[in-house]
Formats: structure tokens, sequence, C-alpha cells
């Protein structure tokens, strides 16, 4: 496909979360927290720069699919694309619901509750690995016949159509609540109060949660996030740890049934109570000084400047070049991670980071001056001109 519908939709995400978060500073309703949106929005550049070429796989193997056990085509016609995207939805329905039933599954998607805001930067906030877990229940729709470049637009639409769903601006809806997915019944599912937990898995149709008995009505606005809070705003880690403590859990457990019921049970599963009790403590904040802050949001925009040019222009670049361009991204995105939870080490690590890049570009790249090397050689400048305002001030906190 050579079009990506979400691709394209990036720079009208990035208008609308501005407008709302000049919003919110405005009414003073505190929904927006600078560390938070860098965990937010770097999850999900995290999840697309890594997608460029794991995605290559995933639709490889439903292209072989289709190809060699399609029961039969379907003609692309316009109701035969709404009866796919339906389709598409039902079975998100499904993938989603077992993304929070079964633990293993669980790992991948939890980076997308673990915020404790909610507001439109949450939509972006995606798991790495999420997508290895649900595209087996997508399968089918290849054996049914549908196209994958159809499946894939289809894909697509359902999730652009969740990008909205994620604000508090926009209160209960009357009839359209009964058959669609809306602000309020998504809230529902990223609340981590009891009541809340493990409702309103749908995409697009609410009606999936109705019919199969997942589904919650919002009476009061949830506490947001995951029970085991996360305590950081730094997008790699966010992706890791999760990981992390699957393996704790696995190994905190004897005997080889318990185990793999550590692993295919749903999060809350342990052998003395069958449920974990959510624990409500208080929010993770991070205190920053303006120079801080100055620092932190212009290499912030860096990065959203390099990946989107990443995102598109990878057509145009060789597999080692997009690996190379995506392990330099990731590296920012875990040194801005570290500035934005405040770390004592993060000076060092930035300006580690900085002189790897000025390594990556004079050393490698002099003389072959190009587009990406221009940027990249503007972006150095900057940061080492900002980070040379902060070291004098000493910014970063000493614990």
């Amino acid at each position: 496909m050579s079009i990506n519908p979400i691709v394209l939709s990036i720079p009208i995400y990035f208008i609308l979360i501005v407008i709302e978060w000049v919003v919110d500073a405005s009414q003073k309703k505190k929904r927006y927290q600078l560390g938070d949106v860098i965990a937010n929005i770097g999850c999900g550049i995290t999840e697309q720069a890594t997608a460029i070429l794991s995605k290559v796989v995933l639709i490889a193997i439903y292209t072989y699919i289709y190809t060699h056990f399609k029961l039969w085509e379907v003609p692309h016609t316009w109701y035969w694309a709404v009866v796919l995207f339906i389709a598409v939805d039902f079975f998100y329905y499904w993938a989603h619901r077992k993304s929070h039933e079964i633990n293993l599954f669980w790992v991948g998607h939890v980076v997308h509750h673990q915020s404790e805001d909610y507001n439109l930067s949450v939509a972006l906030r995606q798991g790495t690995f999420q997508k290895f877990f649900t595209a087996p229940f997508f399968w089918p729709l290849a054996i049914l016949g549908f196209d994958p470049i159809w499946f894939l637009l289809a894909s697509a639409f359902v999730t652009l159509y969740q990008f909205w769903i994620h604000t508090q601006y926009i209160d209960k809806m009357g009839w359209f609540e009964y058959v669609f997915n809306t602000p309020s019944h998504h809230r529902v599912h990223h609340g981590r109060d009891e009541k809340y937990l493990d409702k309103n898995h749908a995409g697009t149709f609410i009606i999936w949660d109705r019919i199969f008995g997942t589904f919650k009505e919002e009476e009061e606005t949830p506490n947001f996030g995951v029970t085991t809070q996360l305590q950081t705003f730094n997008p790699i880690n966010a992706t890791l740890i999760p990981f992390k403590e699957l393996g704790k859990k696995i190994q905190s457990v004897s005997g080889f049934s318990n185990k793999l019921k550590a692993v295919f049970y749903g999060p809350g599963w342990n052998p003395m109570t069958k449920e974990l009790s959510p624990e409500i403590t208080h929010k993770y904040t991070v205190q920053y000084t303006s120079y801080l802050i100055v620092y932190i949001s212009i290499l912030f925009l860096e990065i959203i400047a390099f990946s989107a040019a990443l995102l598109f222009n990878s057509k145009s670049l060789s597999n080692p070049e997009i690996l190379s361009f995506t392990g330099v991204l990731l590296f920012t995105m875990w040194s801005v991670g570290n500035l934005a939870d405040n770390k004592s080490y993060a000076m060092w690590i930035e300006i580690g980071r900085v002189l790897v890049i000025v390594f990556f570009w004079f050393i490698f790249q002099i003389g072959k001056y190009n587009d990406w090397e221009i940027w990249g050689l503007s972006a150095i400048f900057v940061s080492l001109f900002l980070l040379a305002l902060i070291i004098p001030k000493k910014e970063f906190s000493k614990g």
C-alpha cells in the first residue's frame, strides 16, 4: 500500500492535540503534562518507526494465506468494502479483548493504557509489539478472500476512527452511543477502577460489547491508567518494562502449570487470590525548570520531524538505512525519556547521544550531504546550543 492513511493523518493529529492542549491550559484543567505527552507520542513514534520493517513480514503472512488458502475472491465493490470494515471491526474487538484477558498479549497492549491522563495524545500511545499478538485474529479475512490492500485500508480506518474518542471534552452523545464507540465509552475502557476494568473493547461499533457482555456505562470520570503504575515517562522503558514484569511473574510462581497460567491467564491472575485489586496511588508527575522545558520541547520537535521524514521517505531507503535511522531515533527517544523523568544521569546520556550523532554524520556521511544530512547537522547544532544553556544552570536533579 503506497499511501498509509494513518501516516497521512499525522499532521492533523498534532494540530488537534495542540488545540486541545491550549484549551486545557487556558481552562486550567491540568489534563496535559509535558512528560506524559512525550511518553504518549514517543510510544507512537517508536511503534510506527519499528513497523516500517515488521509490518512487511505481517503483510507477507496475510498475503500468503490469501494467495494459497482463500475460499473465493471477494469483488471490489462499495458494499463489500462496507462488509470488510464491519468484519475488521468485529475481529478487532476480539483481538483487543483477548489483549486484556491473556497476559502474554497484555504486555504488548498495556503500553496504550499506561498514561494516567486522558487526552488526544493518548490515542498515539501504541505498543510496539502488540501487532505481533493481534495479527492472527485477522487471518480469517484472508481465508474469506479479502484482498490484502483492502484489508490494510479497512484496518487503517478502524484505527483512525479511534483517535477522536480519546478526549474528556466530549460528553455523552445520546442515540449515537448505542451503536458507536464514543469518548464516554472509551473513557471507561481506560479506567483502572475495579468496575471499569476490561470493559468496552470496541473499535468503532460498541454493539460488540453490548452483544458479548463487556459493555459498561460511564458513571463518573474514571481514574485513568493501569492498576500497577508505571512511574516513568520514558517511552522505551514503557515498552520494555511489561516484558520484565511478566518475566518476574513467571519466576515468582512454582510449578510448570502455574508458569503457563502466568503467561496465558489474565494480567490479574496469581495463584493466591485469582484477582488482584486495583491499587490507586498518586499520579506520577515530574517538575521541570524553564530551561529544561525548552530543551526537552525542542529536542522532541526534532524527534517528530525526524520520524516524519523517516515515515514519509521509507520507500526510498534501503533496509540498512532504515535500521540505522531507526536506531538513532530510538536512542534519541530513550535519551529524551530520561530527560522527561529528570534522571540524574540524563545529562551525560544526552551528551553521549549528541557525540554519537556527530560521529555518525561527520565520519560516515562527510562529503555526501543530502536532505537527511543537512537536517541532521542542523539538529545537532540546535541540541548542542541548548545543552550549553542547560548544563551551567544545573537543570538536572541529583536524585
